[in-house]
């Protein structure tokens, strides 16, 4: 799946697109507003869309000025399961976050990070995972849990995860060394512990 276009799960078209920004937000878009935040498609293309998104009952069309302003219908039968589905990405960090606090021992940090957290996946890409171990867990114990996740994760979203791991010492004692490590702290998405204590950790190395 693509974490960015949600709705191409089940509809790899430009209205899915479309329907996923409008139903994200509580106001209305311009045609250029949408081309603008979708940053793909044609504004005619987009107008095209609306305009069936509209005989559908799913999109409210009001009239401003000489143009029209687009917002989704909230009251539609269909809109609980289109805001389901536009809702995916925060719903595999929900999963993400409560998988990894059920862990025994915890990570002391973990992100998702790459295409998914800077939204530009594909179909094929990889859901990348940072995950800082503490330096006193057990490893056998440890490898299964993370076994665990990376199957998890690709059940849930038909994506390989592809998780990277540090233990805490190396955390500390290499920092901003790691490109990756600066790639979290600028883009990552916290799903264990916090997203401050990664960063202190690449400031202490920069000073």
């Amino acid at each position: 799946m693509e974490l960015n276009r949600p709705l191409a799960t089940v509809t790899p078209t430009l209205d899915g697109d479309v329907l996923a920004v409008l139903a994200g937000f509580e106001g209305t878009y311009t045609t250029g507003q949408l081309h603008r935040v979708l940053g793909r498609h044609s504004e005619e293309g987009i107008r095209k869309a609306l305009r069936r998104l509209v005989r559908q009952g799913v999109v409210h069309a009001d009239r401003v000025g000489n143009a029209f302003a687009y917002r989704f219908n909230r009251d539609h039968l269909a809109a609980e399961y289109i805001t389901g589905l536009a809702g995916l990405r925060g719903k595999l960090l929900e999963r993400i976050e409560a998988a990894l606090a059920a862990w025994k021992p915890r990570p002391r940090y973990a992100a998702v990070f790459g295409s998914a957290a800077r939204g530009s996946m594909t179909a094929e890409s990889d859901i990348d995972l940072l995950l800082v171990r503490p330096d006193d867990a057990d490893e056998d114990r440890w490898g299964l849990q993370v076994d665990g996740l990376a199957a998890d994760v690709s059940r849930w979203t038909g994506n390989d995860a592809r998780i990277l791991e540090f233990t805490v010492a190396e955390v500390v004692a290499r920092g901003r060394d790691e490109p990756v490590l600066s790639d979290v702290v600028r883009d990552g998405l916290t799903v264990a512990g916090r997203h401050a204590w990664l960063a202190g950790q690449i400031r202490k190395r920069k000073s």
